[in-house]
């Protein structure tokens, strides 16, 4: 073999082994953010879990309020719906938008029901409900850093899926588009530590 074959066939093997590389840090990294949204999603079950307890817990106190029950038991099942959607693909922009704007309906209406609980002082001192609003809070804390978890883990996906040259490559290697973020309709209020007091 000549030496221009053979320093053909290194460049050629080098090219083939950054191409390699590219592609599997893509991977590493889609991985790295799917697996942050699946500490979001358990979170997130767990508070759904707790609201419909919190409801139950309520319900005998808040006989006139009703509306603002039924209000945040159906705007929990939405949650749910969008985060079922949201874990299903989380590099869907569009069921991360839902499951943004689903979450927002459901802090408006837990802050409502937190507004109604603040005029009932026998509620507010019931020991279940305190138990689930410690829960709770504890919960939205965990949401948080998972969040932000999660946040990151897209944010490093997205710089390297952008730069070149993983740019040239990423739509072959099945990583057409950037990934979405997660933030909450009122993400502001979120990131401060939720107040669940009852």
């Amino acid at each position: 073999m000549s030496t221009t074959t053979i320093v053909t066939l290194v460049i050629l093997v080098a090219l083939f082994l950054y191409i390699v590389s590219i592609y599997n840090r893509l991977v590493s990294l889609k991985n790295r953010y799917q697996n942050g949204f699946a500490q979001i999603e358990v979170q997130l079950k767990r508070r759904y879990d707790l609201i419909p307890n919190l409801v139950e817990t309520a319900k005998a106190y808040l006989e006139h309020e009703r509306g603002t029950l039924e209000d945040v038991i159906a705007a929990r099942n939405q949650a749910v719906s969008g985060l079922e959607k949201a874990a299903s693909n989380p590099s869907d922009g569009s069921a991360m938008d839902l499951l943004n704007q689903a979450e927002g309906m459901l802090n408006s209406a837990m802050g409502k029901l937190n507004v109604v609980v603040e005029a009932y002082p026998d509620l507010k001192a019931n020991q279940n409900m305190m138990q689930l609003s410690e829960e709770l809070t504890s919960t939205e804390n965990k949401v948080a850093f998972a969040r932000q978890a999660f946040n990151d883990g897209v944010t490093l996906y997205n710089e390297y899926r952008q730069s070149f040259p993983p740019i040239v490559f990423a739509g072959m290697f099945g990583h057409p588009q950037d990934a979405t973020l997660l933030e909450f309709a009122d993400s502001a209020e979120i990131q401060a530590a939720p107040k669940v007091s009852f």
